[in-house]
Parts: C-alpha cells; sequence; structure tokens
C-alpha cells in the first residue's frame, strides 16, 4: 500500500481543516495516511479513522502576521520547531507522495517550512511525487498590475520547480483556475478539477441526547453558523436582534453555531442578547444533519459551508463580508451561485434587524434549491492520485 503524508494548515478560519480531513477520508481506503496538522486544535474535531494524525506546534494568523496558539512561545522559536519537526516526519514516514494543501497559490507565508521541505523532498533518494490540494478560488487580494504578474511568475516558478500534479477542488461549470491565475498553460504539470469536496458525516461521533432532540422537533428551524468563528460576530448578532423581531410572526427555533475561534466576550455577549427560541454553542461535528433538518441556513461563504449546502439544498442566505480576508473568495462564489438560484447573498444593509427579519420570513418561503455541480471530489481526487502513482510505478 503506498503511502501519503497531507499537510494542511489553517490560520484564521478552520475549512482547509474540514476540507482536507474529507479527502483523508476517501484515501484511507486506498492508500496509508500521515496527515500532519499545522493548526490550532479543535475540540469535538473527528480525524478520519485509519490516518496517522500528527499535530505540529500550532499556529494561527491575527492582523497578517503569524502568531504561536502558545502563548508561551516566540513565533521563532516555532517556526524552526516546526521546519525540523516537518523534515523528521517525511524521514520517518517516507511517502510516495507529499500533497500539500494550497501552497505555492496561496499560504506563502508559510515558505519559511515549506520551501524546506521541498528541498529537502526534492533531494531524497527517490524523491516522492508533489501534489497541490487546492480549492476552487484563490488569489483574491487587492494589489497592483504589477504585484500580480510577479505573484503569478512565482507561482508559476515554485509549481514547476517542485510539483507533479495540481488537483483543483472545484467544478470548472462554476469557477475556473485560469480566471484567476492566467498563467496555467505555464504550469509543466498537468492540472486536474476534481469537482468539490463535500463533507461526509462524522463516522463515529454519535448525535448527543440533545441533538436528537433538536432535529426530531417539528418546529421551523433556522441555522446559523460561523465557520471558525473569528469573523462570525456581526451577523450572528444580527440574526440574534432579528430574531426578536420573528417572534411575533412565526413559531420557529435558531440554532446558532459561533465557531471554536470566536472570543470567549463575544459568545457571552451573544447569550446575554437571545431570547428563549434561541440556542447558541461554539460547535458541533454534525453540522451537515442540522443543515438537512434545517428550513433556513444563515452562514459565512466559506468553501465547507458552502459545499453544505449544495450538498443538502437548504435555503440559504450567505454573508460573504465579515472579513476582509476573506471578501474576494467567498462574495465571488456566493454571488457566482446566487445568479444560479442556489442562494441569496446578505449584504451589509441586510444586517439591519427589521430588514434581516423580512428577508429570513421571505427566504423561508421559497423553494429548496437544486444544482448539477459536481460534489465527489473527494473520490475524484483518490483515483487521480492512483493514475499518478500507479503509472509511475508501472514505467518504472
Amino acid at each position: 500500500m503506498k503511502k501519503m503524508m497531507f499537510y494542511c494548515q489553517y490560520l484564521a478560519g478552520m475549512g482547509h481543516l474540514v476540507r482536507s480531513t474529507e479527502i483523508i477520508r476517501s484515501l484511507v481506503e486506498e492508500f496509508q495516511v500521515c496527515f500532519v496538522n499545522g493548526g490550532q486544535p479543535i475540540d469535538g474535531f473527528e480525524f478520519p479513522a485509519g490516518a496517522e494524525v500528527v499535530h505540529l506546534p500550532p499556529i494561527l494568523e491575527e492582523a497578517g502576521k503569524l502568531k504561536a496558539v502558545d502563548a508561551l512561545q516566540s513565533i521563532d522559536a516555532v517556526k524552526t520547531a516546526r521546519k525540523m519537526r516537518l523534515i523528521e516526519i517525511f524521514e520517518a514516514f517516507q511517502p510516495d507522495c507529499l500533497i500539500i494543501e494550497c501552497f505555492p497559490f496561496s499560504k506563502h507565508k508559510l515558505k519559511f517550512e515549506l520551501i524546506p521541505l521541498l528541498d529537502w523532498v526534492k533531494a531524497a533518494p527517490h524523491p516522492p511525487k508533489v501534489v497541490c490540494s487546492l480549492r476552487d478560488l484563490i488569489m483574491t487580494q487587492t494589489m497592483t498590475a504589477e504585484a500580480w504578474m510577479a505573484r503569478y511568475d512565482k507561482v508559476r516558478d515554485l509549481v514547476n520547480q517542485y510539483f507533479d500534479l495540481v488537483l483543483v477542488h472545484s467544478d470548472p461549470k462554476l469557477v475556473k483556475l485560469e480566471a484567476q491565475f492566467p498563467k496555467v498553460n505555464q504550469l509543466r504539470c498537468p492540472v486536474v478539477y476534481t469537482g468539490y469536496v463535500a463533507q461526509s458525516p462524522p463516522e463515529s461521533t454519535q448525535l448527543s441526547a440533545e441533538d436528537e432532540l433538536v432535529l426530531h422537533q417539528a418546529t421551523p428551524m433556522i441555522v446559523v453558523s460561523a465557520g471558525g468563528g473569528r469573523f462570525g460576530y456581526e451577523l450572528i448578532a444580527a440574526v440574534v436582534q432579528a430574531g426578536k423581531i420573528l417572534n411575533s410572526h412565526i413559531p420557529h427555533q435558531i440554532q446558532i453555531f459561533t465557531g471554536p475561534f470566536m472570543p470567549e466576550a463575544q459568545v457571552a455577549t451573544l447569550q446575554a442578547q437571545a431570547n428563549h427560541r434561541i440556542v447558541i454553542r461554539r460547535y458541533t461535528p454534525h453540522l451537515l444533519e442540522y443543515l438537512e433538518r434545517a428550513d433556513l441556513s444563515i452562514s459565512l461563504g466559506g468553501y465547507n459551508t458552502t459545499m453544505n449546502i449544495l450538498r443538502t439544498g437548504v435555503r440559504s442566505l450567505i454573508f460573504p463580508e465579515a472579513s476582509e480576508e476573506q471578501t474576494g473568495e467567498q462574495t465571488l462564489r456566493a454571488e457566482k451561485l446566487a445568479e444560479q438560484g442556489v442562494l441569496q447573498v446578505l449584504y451589509r444593509p441586510d444586517l439591519q434587524p427589521q430588514r434581516l427579519a423580512q428577508v429570513i420570513l421571505t427566504a423561508l418561503q421559497k423553494p429548496q434549491s437544486s444544482h448539477h455541480f459536481d460534489l465527489q471530489g473527494a473520490n475524484q481526487s483518490v483515483i487521480q492520485l492512483q493514475k499518478l502513482l500507479y503509472k509511475t510505478a508501472s514505467v518504472a
């Protein structure tokens, strides 16, 4: 059985972790997998059974700068430890394939550890194949034309120097890589669209008694989620205020998941303002089941939440403007899907409580959405990796 080493780093939310572990869930059926996780731990998060999980000293990003999660550690010390640890993991595991999530198309702040790892891999006696696992939308920052051209050249050169395959977790019917990276035809390795990676229900984490009770109630349910939670307070606070207006219009319950990284003070404020129809929790591994039961989803516009909406067909309101860092990506994806009637986009003026309450009431009257986008990205990733590794083996 061939061996896969999969590197994942999430710096702000948890979307990269969710997408990567969904791919791992399919990989472990065909490969021996070592999953290297560099992000902040999340209580209750389920890693796929069968994968070896190795945690690097965790880092996050605040105000555009990397920061150690452990406040007692300097970022420089953590960087040094991580760089050495990655090479140790590679040497101990001896993978046939190294998969790096997003880099070099984004996450250039991680070059301090990824370039040394890639150089080490390239110099190995039997170098493994190197693959980029890439989401649908990248490079949405605001930069000058000259800066963009320099970025494109840099990405092209890094891909050509180190990578054997780029897997794009998108459906080209909605988003094509060349729309954001015009030098695709200058890449010397194959670029393959896998379809979108949609989340599966957890394998071993059972529904709690509270979950069972909520999911079997007949009252109309609105599910509000904010991904990792660092940027979701504005949206959730608006829903809490709108919920007070909804009390006089419809019977309902509002289940809110703030995300594991929302600051404690913000969660406490929300709980103090919530009424008896609103339940506020930090995180559930069963968000997919909640969306399948929900009459309406209100959320930010991250990749995985959007895939959950596509998978379940739930009516959806998406607010893609919560974070300056992610607005370009989330807005572009949400507006493309809104054009096809899959969801409705919320903009900042829509968060005024009276207006939001009316938007919610209107949305609840609409039929559930439908689409024809490919959501088999995890399974297709396995197929493409098998082709890469076993074709190479047969030629050798």
